[in-house]
């Protein structure tokens, strides 16, 4: 049952979990009574949380690098390029792609009708599903194959906890402190991707050196990789039982979903972002199949392997530099960034094929990490873009109808923000068509070459509706002549 707040003057801090009926955060008197510890402490648990299901999500990434050493037929010979193996590494590190992005949407609804507190828990709880079947289910080793891709799916809950921990943070903070808020819940997530794929293959490697360097000792090793998430999720569940709040302000708009739906510029920065973080994403779980794939000599070398080829370094570095592109968006505007983005993945997108065509490793390395890098700066300069471009059509359409400004305002920041919970589902599901387009170009022509080029005209074309649409000089007399002048 909720509890009755004291005025927002005297609000009290409390450091156990409860529903809150009161919420003012843009009041500075109630912030700095309370308000502002309450929030953080609910930012500290939701990033722990969010971390770990962005852990789970891409755990498959690196299991199926060893599933063949494991005794599973389907991915045998994937070190050695085999084309098969290759394709079913892709679909099964495709698979929590897709449900991780199908769904964002219900999970950013859940926050409104569950609570913070609540949906934490169980969205928390729903990792244990995956990790403890993949446990069982790794050590059976005449497993079919649909049954792992079953299990790959259900990893996809670790997808959809960005959403529900976005939707419910951005309650929590004032107007002038949501971006940092939202900017560090972000990051920690993203970084989730980093760690899981720097210490999954640690310590599948350990579990090798304590049994045997043969199938049974790698089933041991992937089994203490997966099991080893178990506590963190316990952790997460009790943290967020114990200390977090729901708000019962934290109501859903339907009309702001509609209207956001209907805005063009929805599905366009949706289209954006599928360059941006479906880059992220799908690269993050088809790197460590590349990479094994196209250099298998790596192996070779101990310390390489078991820093999984140094996968893990593209998601760090996109990770790390998804709040300097929203940091250098205030600077120079999120489109022009943006558009420079794309044209620097296109660039980079033809230096993996150069690498490719070369066998070299290291300009294979660093034109990935470039890759990476420049994905992490779009996909802040993106999400920097979206509010702009509502407020300035708000200030538009208010100036041409006599409107109040300030109805106008609130009505593009609710649109905003069911904008971003759209863009992110279909930013997501990019990475599963990116998958798919590798997995069928190897699988149908003998090489990546077709869906490298295919992503290289993507991001040309990215970059051109970027400019189309909110740089080119003629756009400042067109549909909404205010963004030209704000700083998109």
């Amino acid at each position: 049952m909720a509890t009755v707040e004291a005025p927002e003057s005297t609000f009290r801090y409390q450091q156990r979990g409860r529903w809150i009926d009161h919420w003012e955060p843009d009041n500075n008197e109630f912030w700095e009574n309370g308000g502002q510890q309450t929030a953080r402490k609910n930012l500290i648990f939701s990033v722990f949380a969010e971390n770990l299901g962005f852990s789970v999500w891409v755990l498959w990434a690196s299991v199926v690098t060893v599933m063949g050493s494991a005794g599973f037929d389907f991915l045998a010979g994937l070190g050695k390029g085999n084309p098969t193996a290759v394709s079913n590494a892709l679909l099964l590190t495709s698979m929590p792609t897709l449900v991780g992005a199908a769904l964002r949407i219900p999970y950013t609804f859940a926050i409104p009708r569950f609570g913070g507190r609540a949906f934490t828990i169980f969205s928390a709880g729903m990792l244990l599903i995956p990790t403890l079947g993949l446990a069982w289910f790794i050590n059976q080793p005449h497993t079919p194959m649909w049954v792992f891709v079953v299990l790959a799916a259900i990893a996809g809950v670790g997808g959809g906890n960005f959403s529900s921990s976005m939707a419910n943070i951005n309650f929590f903070f004032p107007e002038g402190k949501k971006g940092t808020a939202l900017g560090i819940n972000a990051a920690g997530g993203n970084l989730g991707v980093a760690q899981t794929q720097l210490f999954v293959p640690l310590i599948i490697t350990l579990g090798t050196h304590i049994m045997a360097k043969n199938a049974g000792g790698y089933r041991f090793g992937i089994t203490l990789a997966v099991l080893m998430w178990i506590p963190f999720i316990l952790i997460a569940m009790v943290g967020a039982m114990r200390y977090m709040d729901s708000l019962s302000g934290a109501k859903s708009d339907g009309t702001s979903y509609k209207l956001a739906l209907v805005n063009p510029h929805t599905w366009v920065m949706a289209v954006l972002y599928v360059g941006t973080f479906g880059s992220f994403i799908g690269y993050s779980f088809a790197f460590p199949t590349l990479l094994k794939s196209n250099f298998p000599d790596l192996a070779k070398i101990g310390w390489m392997g078991t820093l999984g080829n140094l996968a893990f370094l593209g998601a760090l570095v996109g990770s790390m530099s998804r709040p300097f592109g929203g940091w250098v968006s205030d600077k120079l505007s999120g489109a022009k960034i943006t558009l420079y983005v794309f044209g620097g993945m296109a660039v980079a997108t033809l230096l993996i094929m150069a690498s490719l065509s070369a066998k070299s490793f290291p300009l294979f390395l660093i034109s990935f990490l470039l890759l990476f890098a420049l994905s992490g700066v779009g996909n802040g300069s993106t999400y920097r873009m979206i509010p702009m471009i509502f407020t300035a059509e708000a200030r538009r359409r208010a100036s041409e109808t006599g409107q109040d400004i300030s109805v106008a305002l609130t009505s593009a920041k609710r649109q905003a923000g069911a904008a971003i919970g759209v863009i992110g589902a279909v930013g997501a599901a990019g990475g599963w068509v990116l998958q798919q387009a590798l997995r069928l170009s190897g699988l149908h022509y003998g090489n990546m070459n077709p869906a490298f080029w295919g992503y290289v005209v993507a991001y040309l074309a990215m970059g051109g509706l970027t400019w189309w649409f909110y740089l080119r000089s003629s756009f400042a007399t067109s549909r909404a002549p205010s963004l030209a002048h704000a700083n998109v």
